[in-house]
């Protein structure tokens, strides 16, 4: 039987089946009224585990999660993510890893939903420009001070995995990965060996699930949608993938949140497996 739950950092429980609140539209209007609804509906379902960033409007998704879902209820958990900002010269985005951009934008999301603590902040991304221990050392004064309780990364290496652990304690990785993209298996079986968090970002593959005659064809046996196929495979991976698939739509993440309880056979699992190579070097991720 495949494990519904994970304990993040060994404590902190969470519903494997998780969200990502990056494509809520913001903006007023009838769409954040929607964004509003379906924020709700997740939680209303189940859901325990929801993902937003700075770099999701510049902190404007983590006000629509607090406006829809504060006060919270117990057992979920709002993760967020640092790192990125927007050029006051250019305004463009880019990678911004400096210790006091980091600090500024966790009192920013620590005000924006509304909590004294981030119960999980990830890195977004590694910046090359600013030396690692300055970055992850900022994060751990931050976690020393309470204002966040565990650390992830996003977009990793093994081999930067491994130098970040040498500096704090990475309870979570959010990596790009689905059933038909495997480039970062080998970070995937570094996090499981470890007991880390796997968070899969782009989950289904953009809906590029439904168009692969393999996928499609399971999912007609199954009774379910390409897209159900795909979470249940991710599920079925490994114990340690939480995956945080997203949408604006309450059809469509009522069709998510329901992949949780579809089983793949022995036969299903080995077709997916065969779909895209696992083997990759340990430093290509």
């Amino acid at each position: 039987m495949t494990a519904t739950t994970f304990r993040i950092g060994g404590d902190l429980s969470v519903r494997r089946l998780g969200f990502g609140a990056m494509g809520l539209p913001t903006e007023p209007g009838p769409a954040r009224a929607l964004s509003l609804g379906v924020a709700r509906r997740a939680v209303e379902l189940g859901v325990t585990l929801i993902d937003t960033a700075h770099l999701y409007g510049g902190g404007a998704n983590e006000e629509l999660l607090a406006e829809a879902l504060y006060p919270y209820p117990d057992g979920l958990l709002v993760t967020t993510k640092v790192g990125v900002a927007r050029s006051a010269e250019t305004g463009e985005w880019r990678l911004d890893g400096r210790p006091d951009v980091l600090r500024d934008q966790v009192e920013n999301a620590l005000r924006r939903l509304r909590v004294e603590r981030l119960e999980l902040l990830q890195l977004h991304r590694l910046d090359p420009e600013v030396p690692l221990a300055d970055q992850l050392g900022a994060l751990r004064e931050l976690q020393t001070a309470g204002k966040v309780g565990r650390l992830g990364l996003s977009e990793i290496s093994v081999a930067e995995l491994e130098q970040a652990r040498e500096i704090i304690d990475v309870v979570s990785v959010q990596n790009r990965y689905n059933v038909l993209d495997r480039e970062h298996e080998s970070v995937l079986v570094a996090c499981e060996a470890a007991g880390i968090a796997f968070l899969p970002w782009r989950p289904v593959a953009w809906g590029k699930s439904g168009a692969h005659a393999e996928i499609a064809a399971v999912a007609a046996e199954l009774d379910a949608t390409p897209t159900q196929v795909a979470l249940a495979w991710l599920l079925d991976r490994s114990p340690v993938v939480l995956p945080i698939p997203g949408t604006a739509r309450i059809g469509h993440l009522e069709e998510n949140v329901a992949a949780a309880d579809l089983r793949l056979t022995p036969a299903h699992r080995d077709r997916l497996a065969a779909l895209a190579p696992l083997d990759r070097p340990a430093d290509q991720s």
